[in-house]
C-alpha cells in the first residue's frame, strides 16, 4: 500500500509536467494574435504617411486657388474687374457710351474744333489789320489832302482807304454846293456806315464763340445726366451695388460733362480776349474816319475859302 502511494506520488509530477508543457505551444497562439494586432495599430501608421510631401507641394497652387475664391469672395471678381479699371481710359468709356451720349461728346468735340478754329483765324487776321491800319495813319498824318492821302497810301485796299473814296465821291457829288454843313454830314453818314461794315467784319465768328461758351456747359450735363440714368437702369437689372458695376456707367457719364466744360471755357475767354482785341481795332478804325473827315474838311475850306472871302467883302 505504501508502495502504491509512493509511486503515484512520482507519477503525479509527471503529469502536471505534462499539463505544464504544452504552455509553450500556446506562444505561437500569441504570436498569431500579436500580428493581428499589430497590423491594428499600425495601419493608422501606413494611412496617416499617406498625403506624401510632393503631393501636397504639387496641388498647393490649386489649394490656394480654392482657398483664396471663397475667403474673398470677391477673389476672382476682383480679379475680372482689375483689367475693366484699368481700361477706364477717355477713349474706352466713348466706346462703351451710349450712342446719345456719344453723339453729344462727338458734338462738343467739333465744337471745341470751331472754337480753336476761329481762335488761330481771329488772331492772324486782327493783328494783320491793325498793324495795316497804324502804318496808314501814320503815312497821312502830315498830308494836307485827300488827292495826297490817296497818294500815299497807293493801291492798298483797307477801311481808311474806303473812307478816302467815299469822302472824294462825296466831294465830287457836291460839286457847286456851297454848303460845306450839308457836305461834311452826307460824308459823316457815309463814314459810319463804312465803320459799321467794318465791324460786323472783325466780329465774324464771336457770335459763334458766344453760343458755344453759353451752351456747351448745358450740352455735356444733358448728355450727363442720359448716362446716369442708363447707369441706374443698369443697376437694376443686374442687381447690385457693387461699385465695379456703378463706376463705369458714372465715369462714362462724367465724360460728356468733361467734353462740355473743355468746349465751354476756351470759348469763353477767347470770346472775352477778342472782344477786348476787337475794341482796340474800331478805335483805330474810328480815328481814321476821323482822319478823312478832317481831310474833306481842308479841302472843302480851300475850295470854298475865296468865295466866302468874296462874299464877305
Amino acid at each position: 500500500m505504501t508502495f502504491m502511494l509512493a509511486m503515484l506520488s512520482l507519477a503525479s509530477p509527471s503529469s502536471a509536467q505534462q499539463k505544464t508543457v504544452p504552455a509553450p505551444p500556446q506562444a505561437p497562439a500569441l504570436s498569431q494574435s500579436q500580428p493581428s494586432a499589430i497590423p491594428a495599430q499600425a495601419a493608422p501608421r501606413v494611412q496617416a504617411p499617406a498625403p506624401s510631401p510632393a503631393v501636397p507641394s504639387a496641388s498647393a497652387p490649386a489649394a490656394s486657388d480654392a482657398t483664396a475664391t471663397p475667403a474673398d469672395g470677391g477673389g476672382r471678381s476682383l480679379k475680372s474687374t482689375a483689367p475693366a479699371l484699368r481700361e477706364l481710359s477717355p477713349w474706352s468709356m466713348f466706346l462703351s457710351a451710349d450712342v446719345l451720349v456719344k453723339a453729344v461728346m462727338i458734338g462738343l468735340a467739333f465744337a471745341s474744333l470751331v472754337t480753336w478754329t476761329i481762335f488761330i483765324a481771329k488772331m492772324i487776321e486782327l493783328s494783320v489789320i491793325q498793324r495795316r491800319l497804324r502804318a496808314a495813319l501814320d503815312k497821312i498824318s502830315d498830308v494836307r489832302s485827300l488827292a495826297e492821302a490817296q497818294f500815299a497810301l497807293g493801291a492798298k485796299d483797307g477801311v481808311l482807304t474806303s473812307l478816302l473814296a467815299a469822302a472824294m465821291r462825296e466831294a465830287r457829288l457836291s460839286a457847286g454846293i456851297s454848303s460845306d454843313g450839308g457836305i461834311k454830314e452826307r460824308a459823316a453818314s457815309s463814314f459810319a456806315e463804312i465803320v459799321r461794315a467794318e465791324a460786323r467784319r472783325v466780329r465774324l465768328g464771336m457770335g459763334l464763340l458766344a453760343t458755344i461758351g453759353a451752351t456747351s456747359p448745358f450740352v455735356g450735363l444733358f448728355g450727363t445726366v442720359w448716362g446716369i440714368m442708363n447707369s441706374f437702369i443698369g443697376i437694376s437689372k443686374a442687381q447690385t451695388t457693387n461699385l465695379a458695376v456703378v463706376a463705369p456707367g458714372i465715369a462714362e457719364a462724367l465724360l460728356a460733362t468733361a467734353f462740355g466744360l473743355a468746349a465751354a471755357i476756351p470759348a469763353v475767354i477767347i470770346y472775352n480776349h477778342f472782344t477786348r482785341v476787337t475794341k482796340a481795332y474800331l478805335e483805330l478804325v474810328g480815328r481814321s474816319s476821323g482822319a478823312a473827315a478832317r481831310l474833306l474838311s481842308r479841302d472843302l475850306d480851300r475850295t470854298h475859302g475865296p468865295s466866302h472871302s468874296r462874299a464877305a467883302e
